[in-house]
């Protein structure tokens, strides 16, 4: 392995988070054992409604089932609202306002130049190659940039491509700051996930959502999974029920629900196969990009035209064109099979 060995994420953290005492709750304090109790430590509303306690801010039962199920221990996971609230809290612990950089490879996920701008953190973008690779060489000429956090979203969005693992490899060897690996759609794919090798990197972060495959995009429930160092070090700015109740019960009986899960992302991978089928034969498609994720980016001859003409049908999709790399592209995210139908129908019409 390269030279990460001597990797310590306190030399990377803000000095001011270092020096933080985090907030401690009433129910950080005292922890329920099963008995009943009488709560009067919370100043909490004591007439039940099914949420008048305050959740629980450590997602215990959560956690412990979350762990097991992506072979990472409880101390390696942190929940979030949302994959946004991790990314921010690491914007967060890690990057001095005005003064640090980070890096990423346009065309990517949004957030993360959203989140450097509101926290005022530089961003160096190394663009992707036109099939959407990453440029390892455009990487080695920015090794000395001091950026202290680098972002690979794999399955990539809106491309929909895995980033080769040779490539990640090499960064998480030769780059001193975080490496975050973005996998919110990573159950749509082959491939394993890197948190299964998180001892081997202690400058890996990875980051994964119950939006996608779970089917639970209205909870907001996001993880990051890395070293018990760098989650120490999250959990001391993360607000203290930064998950709800109702989002910690939810995303508790829908992992009971492993079966269905798996027959829904099987039928997803099905219906992304037939769609880039279709899509093959209709004239006014120029390339079809190859997916591992739960949509299919799509360039046609006039995309602002066909984007009109579905909306005009009652089919709303997505249109990338102003993104680098994606001059006149539309991504369709693969519905139902029924939905699936209906959108070849329309777009072999028009």
């Amino acid at each position: 392995m390269g030279s990460n060995n001597k990797f310590n994420p306190l030399n990377l953290c803000r000095e001011n988070v270092k020096l933080l005492a985090p907030y401690t709750s009433a129910r950080d304090e005292y922890v329920s054992n099963g008995n009943k109790m009488i709560f009067l430590d919370a100043n909490e509303n004591p007439n039940e409604t099914g949420v008048n306690r305050y959740p629980d801010p450590l997602q215990r039962s959560l956690r412990t089932e979350m762990a097991f199920l992506k072979n990472v221990t409880e101390n390696q996971l942190l929940f979030g609202n949302g994959s946004d609230e991790v990314l921010d809290l690491l914007f967060r612990a890690f990057c001095e306002p005005n003064k640090d950089s980070v890096i990423t490879f346009p065309p990517t996920y949004g957030m993360y130049g959203v989140l450097a701008g509101i926290n005022s953190v530089q961003v160096h973008e190394i663009p992707l190659t036109t099939s959407f690779h990453i440029d390892i060489e455009g990487f080695r000429n920015k090794l000395d940039s001091k950026a202290k956090m680098l972002f690979i979203c794999s399955p990539n969005n809106p491309s929909g491509n895995l980033m080769d693992p040779k490539h990640i490899e090499e960064i998480l060897q030769t780059f001193e700051g975080l490496v975050v690996v973005d996998e919110a759609y990573i159950d749509f794919t082959e491939s394993q996930s890197w948190s299964n090798r998180l001892l081997e990197f202690p400058n890996l972060v990875v980051i994964q959502t119950l939006s996608k495959a779970y089917g639970l995009a209205g909870i907001r429930l996001g993880m990051l999974m890395a070293s018990d160092q760098i989650i120490s070090i999250l959990q001391k700015i993360k607000p203290p029920f930064n998950v709800n109740e109702l989002t910690q019960l939810k995303a508790l009986e829908r992992l009971d629900q492993k079966e269905r899960i798996q027959k829904e992302v099987n039928e997803i991978i099905v219906e992304r196969k037939r769609l880039e089928n279709a899509l093959k034969f209709m004239p006014f498609v120029k390339e079809i990009f190859p997916s591992e994720a739960n949509f299919v980016l799509v360039r046609v001859d006039q995309a602002d035209q066909s984007y009109a003409q579905l909306l005009d049908q009652g089919i709303v999709v997505r249109n990338r064109s102003k993104q680098l790399h994606c001059e006149n592209t539309l991504r369709f995210t693969v519905g139902t099979p029924n939905e699936n139908k209906i959108l070849i129908e329309t777009l072999n019409k028009l």
